[in-house]
Parts: structure tokens; C-alpha cells; sequence
């Protein structure tokens, strides 16, 4: 799979975690992992840079607050703009498994 598609199947992840509302790296890795059934794995040096880049296109927004056990933590949730952005990477996900599913069953 080529680097575009890993960064797009990345921020799919991230921006559907956050839509179930705020959280700090750590718990969007847990998330994904729990929702995976352990088969997905995020890696904090693929993680950080993602939050950043998705902080900068207008996707997220970020602010400091205590964790769950009260330690100083960025916590990143969903703007409008990502909320837009969710919908239609869903969409051209969905279209695209469709697709291939297709294929699969057909070829």
C-alpha cells in the first residue's frame, strides 16, 4: 500500500475516534486498538505527526487539560471542518471496498 493511502487510511482512524469526541494521543492509539480487536496499531512517530498536520489543515483543534490520572495532556477534538471531512473520506471509503468487494466476487 503506498504512503498516501497509509496516511489517508491514518487520518480516517484518527478524525473517526474524535468523532466520538475529545481525546489525548495516547487514548486515540487505545482506541483504535480496542475498536480493532488489536489488529490496528498506531505508532506515536506516525501518531504526533499526523495530529500536527491535521492541526494545521483546520481538521482538528487541540488544548492542554489533566488526564484521567492527572498528568498535563493534549487533548485534540473534531472541528467543523473535520467533521466535513470524516463524512466524505467515509463516503469514498465505503465506495471504495465496495468496489473492490466487486471485483473479488467476481473475478
Amino acid at each position: 500500500m503506498g504512503r498516501d493511502a497509509l496516511q489517508g487510511t491514518l487520518d480516517l482512524l484518527i478524525l473517526k475516534t474524535l468523532a466520538r469526541g475529545p481525546e489525548h494521543g495516547y487514548g486515540i492509539t487505545c482506541r483504535i486498538l480496542l475498536a480493532s480487536q488489536n489488529q490496528l496499531r498506531v505508532e506515536e512517530g506516525s501518531l504526533y505527526p499526523a495530529l500536527r498536520r491535521m492541526e494545521a489543515d483546520g481538521l482538528i483543534q487541540a488544548e492542554w487539560k489533566a488526564s484521567e490520572n492527572n498528568r498535563r495532556a493534549r487533548y485534540y477534538r473534531l472541528t467543523r471542518t473535520g467533521e466535513k471531512r470524516l463524512a466524505d473520506v467515509l463516503k469514498r471509503w465505503r465506495q471504495h471496498t465496495d468496489a473492490v468487494s466487486t471485483f473479488l466476487d467476481f473475478a
